[in-house]
């Protein structure tokens, strides 16, 4: 996809952090846009600077994990530009800690928020691009994480590495039905967004009993800290959007951030084939 004027672009998780860059970089590029997002006050903030730099915005207020509200938000989106030509799914959440020492509604949360969210886009908007049959994209947000693992994230990692699975198949699954919708996966590494304080946004059904154990420990405190840090410390969100659309340009389908990392994409790859294991030597440069 090259032309992007007059198209309408559907970004989740549209009021913060990777898609409100998307957001920005699809008014420079004169699309119509349609942010939704389970924050109101962020995304009436969301949708004022982007229609005081002049782009056509639609602020949708919903939550992904909720399938009748991707229904919803589909509705909207058709009743205000009639025609649906990008879509990002890009909400996601963040845990950390190891696998046994999360609470079940930790991962309840981020399998349904950064998985689910993404099974809801595709199973709502695809049929309507099929139906359309236009020519659209579809950038699904996973991470690099969903490439590589580090330690303390065994909850984002299974979800992200879920999302490059279902995006892989979806891609091929639509190589067989039609050639008009392109999809991407956006991989990216360490940037500077809001993700880290997702917690504000934790449902009540999803809340943690904090008197636990492990929510005591200084094991816990450790990994919330890593995780500030290392997004704190990320590459700036500002370039993030011409990034993706680039990418968009060229159909790249996985689409990456931080090149240093290839290497050790590679060598996990490479690890496979000789029948290796996962080991903390490698990861220490990235951590």
């Amino acid at each position: 996809m090259k032309d992007f004027k007059g198209k309408v672009a559907v970004i989740t998780g549209g009021a913060n952090g990777i898609g409100l860059a998307i957001a920005k970089e699809c008014a420079k590029r004169s699309i119509k846009i349609v942010i939704a997002d389970i924050d109101g006050s962020d995304l009436k903030r969301a949708e004022k600077q982007l229609k005081a730099e002049g782009a056509d915005v639609l602020a949708v207020e919903m939550d992904v994990m909720k399938f009748e509200d991707m229904e919803m938000l589909a509705k909207i989106a058709l009743e205000k530009f009639h025609h649906i030509d990008l879509l990002f799914n890009n909400a996601g959440v963040v845990v950390a800690g190891p696998a046994w020492l999360l609470s079940l509604n930790d991962w309840e949360w981020i399998m349904k928020a950064n998985v689910w969210g993404a099974i809801h886009g595709e199973k709502v908007f695809i049929p309507i691009m099929l139906k359309q049959d236009t020519e659209c994209y579809i950038v699904n947000t996973s991470s690099v994480a969903g490439l590589l693992d580090l330690n303390g994230m065994s909850a984002y990692h299974t979800s992200k590495f879920a999302t490059v699975g279902l995006s892989e198949s979806t891609y091929l699954d639509l190589q067989c039905q039609t050639d008009k919708i392109k999809m991407s996966v956006f991989c990216p590494g360490f940037i500077q967004t809001d993700l880290d304080n997702c917690e504000r946004h934790r449902p009540k059904k999803y809340a943690n009993d904090m008197s636990q154990l492990y929510y005591q420990s200084d094991l816990y405190k450790a990994e919330e800290g890593q995780k500030h840090k290392v997004i704190k410390g990320g590459i700036p969100i500002d370039t993030i959007g011409d990034t993706i659309f680039k990418a968009i340009e060229e159909e790249k389908f996985y689409i990456l951030t931080h090149p240093e990392l290839n290497p050790l994409i590679g060598l996990r790859v490479k690890n496979m084939f000789e029948g290796g294991r996962p080991s903390m030597d490698v990861i220490k440069g990235v951590k």
